[in-house]
């Protein structure tokens, strides 16, 4: 009995180690030194962010053939371009639809049958700000269930993170493109957010759930870029009539390379 208990002790040591390096890993790709503390479009939203992360990653492609991947994305339009068995149904999309590239503030970008984000920030070509909090979940709830559930995987991430999360939240979602000095394109994710009165289940899902947002970020980087830099340059930039370039100064002096892909 003793040696199993210590057998079984060492292999449960040994595992969480191994997944607390991992987590401190994954925590760390993709962050650059100068893009943590740089003011970014949607930094408003959340006042005072219980977690924000930046991550960042060079695409060999310009930005305007970076920017219709992102106004493209959405649960049953062009997919999130990560691990679509938990968040699609059917396959990310590996080409521009132009039926995908008009999006305005207040449009919804579904993550599942019944809603998603709400666009908060829309700078056509520069920046999108997606923006969800627990008034925006309670008013889905006030509707009741959609008719269509989605695929297995979807649903059972939806329960995970409805375990993971306090009843009070709100969060932030920026991505904005910029000029890398060098022909291609810095990409920044910044996801903030603000978590209220924990709940039993979110104190036990929430840090594996903040893994999982992780990975899943990861994928979803690593995907746009591929994409992008596979599609090459599109002849016209796609910039919404009326709305003036942006000034954004370019971060190809700051900003670090992408670290090198990890095959989880």
């Amino acid at each position: 009995m003793l040696k199993r208990i210590v057998v079984g002790s060492a292999i449960a040591g040994a595992s969480w180690y191994a997944f607390y390096r991992a987590t401190s890993y994954l925590k760390g790709w993709g962050v650059g030194e100068g893009e943590a503390s740089l003011e970014l479009p949607g930094d408003d939203l959340v006042a005072e962010p219980s977690t924000k992360d930046t991550r960042s990653i060079r695409i060999a492609a310009p930005p305007e053939a970076v920017w219709p991947w992102l106004v493209q994305m959405g649960y049953g339009r062009a997919g999130w371009y990560s691990y679509d068995a938990m968040d699609m149904k059917g396959r990310s999309a590996d080409r521009i639809l132009p039926e995908l590239q008009q999006l305005e503030v207040g449009d919804t970008v579904p993550t599942d049958p019944g809603g998603g984000f709400l666009v908060r920030g829309l700078d056509p070509g520069h920046s999108l700000v997606l923006y969800a909090d627990s008034e925006l979940i309670a008013r889905r709830r006030e509707k009741g269930p959609a008719d269509d559930a989605g695929p297995a995987g979807l649903a059972a991430s939806g329960r995970m993170l409805g375990a993971g999360m306090p009843e009070d939240f709100a969060a932030s979602w920026a991505f904005v493109i910029r000029p890398d000095g060098a022909g291609g394109t810095l990409l920044i994710e910044r996801l903030q957010v603000w978590l209220g009165r924990q709940t039993p289940g979110s104190r036990v899902v929430g840090p594996v759930l903040g893994t999982g947002v992780v990975l899943m970020t990861r994928k979803q980087m690593l995907g746009i870029r591929d994409r992008a830099e596979a599609a090459g340059p599109i002849q016209e930039p796609v910039v919404s009539q009326g709305v003036e370039p942006s000034n954004a100064p370019s971060l190809a002096a700051d900003a670090p390379a992408a670290p090198e892909p990890v095959h989880a």
